[in-house]
C-alpha cells in the first residue's frame, strides 16, 4: 500500500507545481501587459480615451453681405440660436417655463414637456433671433448655440441673379460665383460629451474662431431692378407670353444696372444669361456697321426690294408688301429682310463674320454668373450659300439678351465694346475695399464714325419706323425691334400659333446715352412682333424711372438732352400705311399724364367711335401727323388715348376696315434663316 501510494502522492505534487507554475505565467503576462499599457502605451491610450469624450467640430462663419450699388442690403447672414434645455440642471422650473412661453413664444405645454423629466438633454424646436433669446441668457439649464441664417431682406428681389444658399453653399447666381468670397473661413471647438455620447450642455471651448466672409457690392440698382422686374411681369401678363429678360445697363462702363429673367411664371432662373435664341431683325443695325466699316456701301445707297421678295439660291425671302427702291438708311427703318439681304451679299464671309464676333457674338460676355451660354457664330469654312443672307437679319446664329445689350452698348458706346461689369467691389469685415470693379473694354467693334452714323438711323427707327411703340414725347430713344421662330427641344422650329420671340434694343438718350434697355418676350401671344410687344416695355420702364426720386441717371445731363418741340406746323399730308391689326387690345400699357415742365407735351385724344374726318380734324388741329390705316370708323389709335405726345409726333389711327398684315420685322415664310 505503501509504495502505491508514494507515486500517487508525487503526480498530485507534479500537477500542483504546473498549476503554480501556470499561474505564475499568467500572472506574469498580465503583470507585463499592465506595464505596458501604463508605461509604454499610456499616451495613446489617453488620447483615445479623452476622445470618447471630446469631439471637434466646425464652426461655421458669418457669410458676407450681397449689396447693391448704392449699399441697400440684397442678401444678409443674421445668426440665429437654437435653445437646448438640460432639465436636471434647472434650479428655477417655473422660471425657465415662463421664458420659453414669454421670449419664444412656444406653446406652454411644449415648454413644460423639454423642461421636465429626467432626461439630460432636451431641444426647444425652431430656431430664434438674437433678441428672442437675449432673455433667457442666465437660466440654469438652458443653454444658446449660435447658427448662421441667409436673409433676403427684399422678399424676393433679383432672385434668379443672388441665388440660393443650401447647406452652407452658395448655389446659383452671386451666391455661386462669389462663394469663395462670401463664405469666409471655418473656425472649429471642441465639445465634451458624457457616457452615451452626448454633448455636454456648457462644455464647449473654442480652438479657432471663424472668419466671417467679405460683402460684395454688385453694381445692380435695386429700386431700377424692382421696376424692371414689376414692368416686365406687367408685360408678361399682358402679352400672354410664358416668359422674358430684360437687361438695363450703363453703356459707357458696362455696369449692369437691372437685370431679370421669368420662366413659367418664376423669376428663379436667369435665362438672360444662359439660354440661346436666334435674334431676328435686332441684328441688322450689326450687319449695316459691317456694310459702314468695310465701306462696302453708304447710308444713302439704294437697293430695289421689288415686290418685298427676292428668291435667290431656290429660297424666298420676303417682307411686307413691295418696298420698291430703299436706301440702306429706309432699309433699317423698315426692317426690310430683302434690303439687307442684299446689301450683306456685297460683303466677304469673312467681313461679315468678323464683324459679328467683333460685337461679341459666339463667345461668352464674362458675366460673373454660372452656366452662361456663349451662342452660336459658325464659321464662313461651315457657311451655306444663304448663311451670308439668313445671318444679316438674324437667323443661323443664336445669342442670349446679355450679349444683345452688351453689343447695342456697343454701338451706344461710340462703337467700343465693354464686359460686362456685375461686382462693384468686395468689402473686407471692417468696410475698405479690397477688391474693386472697373469698367474693362473688350475691343472696338467698330469705328467712333460707324456708331456715330447709325444712331440716327436707329432714332429712325422709333420715330418712324417699327419701334414707334417706344417713342417718348420728351427725349428721343434709338433702338431696333425683332421678331423671330422659336425653337423647340429638338432645335426644330416650333409652328404653333404665336411661337415667336419678340424683343427690342434701345439707347436712351439718343443723344448722350445713359442707359441701354435689351428686352425679349418669349412666345407672346395675340400681336407677337417686337415693336408691338417688346417695345412698349422699354416706354413703361423708363416713364417709371424718371418719376422715381432715386435713378441712376444724371438728371442735369438728361435735361440737356431733352427732345426739342417745335412749333405747331401746317397739318402734314395724309400718309396710307400698313399695320398689324388684331382683335385683341392694341396697348395694354397704362396712359401716362403728360410730363411736367416739358413745353409742348399733351395728351392723346381718345378718339374710339368717332369717324375719320372727324378724327383727322382733330389731330391736324393738335399739330399731330397721321398715318390712316384704313376707313369708316376709328377703332383705337397707336399711342392709345391718353399717352403723352408732343406736337409733331405721329398717330397711327386703325380703323375697323383695316386688315391683318404681317410687319417688316416679322420673319419670312418658315424654313432656316428666315
Amino acid at each position: 500500500m505503501t509504495g502505491l501510494r508514494e507515486p500517487r502522492e508525487r503526480a498530485l505534487r507534479l500537477r500542483r507545481r504546473l498549476l503554480l507554475v501556470s499561474w505564475l505565467l499568467v500572472a506574469a503576462v498580465l503583470i507585463a501587459r499592465a506595464a505596458e499599457v501604463q508605461l509604454v502605451e499610456r499616451a495613446a491610450w489617453a488620447a483615445e480615451a479623452l476622445a470618447q469624450h471630446e469631439k471637434s467640430r466646425v464652426v461655421p462663419p458669418a457669410r458676407g453681405r450681397i449689396l447693391d450699388r448704392n449699399g441697400g442690403e440684397l442678401a444678409v447672414s443674421h445668426m440665429r440660436a437654437a435653445v437646448g434645455i438640460a432639465p436636471r440642471e434647472i434650479v428655477d422650473r417655473e422660471a425657465v417655463v415662463s421664458g420659453l412661453v414669454e421670449h419664444l413664444g412656444v406653446r406652454p405645454a411644449t415648454a413644460r414637456r423639454v423642461s421636465a423629466g429626467t432626461d439630460s438633454w432636451n431641444v426647444v424646436p425652431g430656431r430664434y433671433s438674437m433678441t428672442q433669446v437675449e432673455g433667457l441668457r442666465g437660466l440654469k439649464g438652458v443653454y444658446l448655440e449660435d447658427e448662421p441664417s441667409r436673409l433676403y431682406p427684399r422678399d424676393g428681389l433679383a432672385r434668379g441673379l443672388l441665388g440660393v444658399v443650401r447647406d452652407g453653399v452658395g448655389r446659383g447666381g452671386i451666391e455661386q460665383s462669389m462663394d469663395s468670397v462670401l463664405a469666409g473661413r471655418n473656425g472649429r471647438e471642441i465639445v465634451v460629451r458624457d457616457s452615451r455620447g452626448r454633448v455636454v450642455p456648457g462644455q464647449v471651448v473654442v480652438v479657432q474662431p471663424p472668419v466671417a466672409g467679405r460683402d460684395v457690392v454688385l453694381t445692380i440698382d435695386q429700386d431700377l431692378q424692382a421696376i424692371a422686374e414689376e414692368m416686365l411681369v406687367a408685360a408678361i401678363d399682358s402679352t400672354g407670353a410664358r416668359g422674358g429678360d430684360m437687361v438695363i445697363t450703363d453703356p459707357g462702363t458696362g455696369e449692369i444696372l437691372a437685370l431679370t429673367s421669368v420662366v413659367d411664371g418664376s423669376n428663379a432662373a436667369l435665362s438672360a444669361v444662359n439660354t440661346t435664341y436666334e435674334p431676328g431683325s435686332t441684328i441688322k443695325p450689326f450687319t449695316t456697321a459691317a456694310l459702314l466699316r468695310y465701306g462696302v456701301a453708304l447710308l444713302s445707297d439704294s437697293v430695289d426690294t421689288g415686290d418685298g421678295s427676292w428668291r435667290t439660291e431656290g429660297r424666298l425671302i420676303s417682307d411686307i408688301g413691295g418696298g420698291g427702291w430703299l436706301t440702306l438708311h429706309e432699309v433699317i427703318r423698315e426692317s426690310s429682310n430683302v434690303g439687307i439681304a442684299k446689301f450683306a451679299s456685297l460683303m466677304s464671309s469673312g467681313q461679315q463674320y468678323t464683324s459679328l464676333r467683333d460685337f461679341g457674338f459666339g463667345t461668352p460676355t464674362g458675366i460673373p454668373l454660372p452656366g452662361e451660354a456663349s451662342g452660336v457664330l459658325r464659321r464662313p469654312e461651315h457657311w451655306t450659300p444663304m448663311s451670308s443672307h439668313s445671318l444679316s437679319f438674324g437667323y443661323e446664329l443664336s445669342v442670349t439678351p446679355v450679349q444683345m445689350a452688351m453689343a447695342f452698348g456697343a454701338l451706344a458706346n461710340d462703337g467700343l465694346l465693354m464686359e460686362p461689369t456685375l461686382i462693384r467691389e468686395v468689402r473686407d469685415h471692417d468696410g475698405t475695399p479690397v477688391r474693386l470693379g472697373r469698367p474693362r473694354p473688350v475691343r472696338r467693334a467698330v469705328p467712333p464714325s460707324v456708331a456715330e452714323a447709325l444712331t440716327p438711323v436707329l432714332v429712325d427707327v422709333v420715330e418712324e419706323g417699327t419701334g414707334t411703340r417706344a417713342r417718348m414725347s420728351t427725349f428721343r430713344l434709338a433702338g431696333k425691334s425683332g421678331t423671330t421662330r422659336a425653337t423647340g427641344a429638338d432645335g426644330r422650329y416650333e409652328h404653333a400659333k404665336g411661337a415667336y420671340f419678340a424683343s427690342f434694343g434701345a439707347i436712351f438718350p439718343a443723344d448722350d446715352p445713359q442707359l441701354l434697355f435689351f428686352v425679349r418676350l418669349d412666345r407672346p401671344q395675340a400681336v407677337y412682333y417686337g415693336g408691338e410687344t417688346a417695345a412698349p416695355v422699354t416706354r413703361a420702364t423708363l416713364e417709371t424711372l424718371l418719376s422715381a426720386r432715386q435713378a441712376p441717371i444724371d438728371r442735369k445731363a438728361l435735361a440737356l438732352a431733352a427732345r426739342h418741340v417745335p412749333p405747331p406746323a401746317s397739318p402734314a399730308p395724309l400718309v396710307r400705311f400698313a399695320a398689324a391689326i388684331d382683335d385683341a387690345p392694341l396697348d395694354a400699357w397704362p396712359a401716362s399724364p403728360a410730363p411736367e415742365g416739358y413745353a409742348g407735351a399733351m395728351t392723346v385724344p381718345v378718339l374710339e367711335g368717332a369717324s375719320v374726318r372727324v378724327a383727322l380734324r382733330r389731330l391736324h388741329k393738335l399739330g399731330l401727323r397721321v398715318r390712316l390705316e384704313g376707313g369708316g370708323m376709328v377703332r383705337a389709335t397707336l399711342p392709345g388715348a391718353g399717352v403723352a405726345i408732343a406736337v409733331g409726333d405721329t398717330i397711327r389711327v386703325l380703323t375697323r376696315e383695316a386688315t391683318l398684315v404681317v410687319p417688316a420685322d416679322a420673319p419670312e415664310a418658315p424654313g432656316r434663316g428666315g
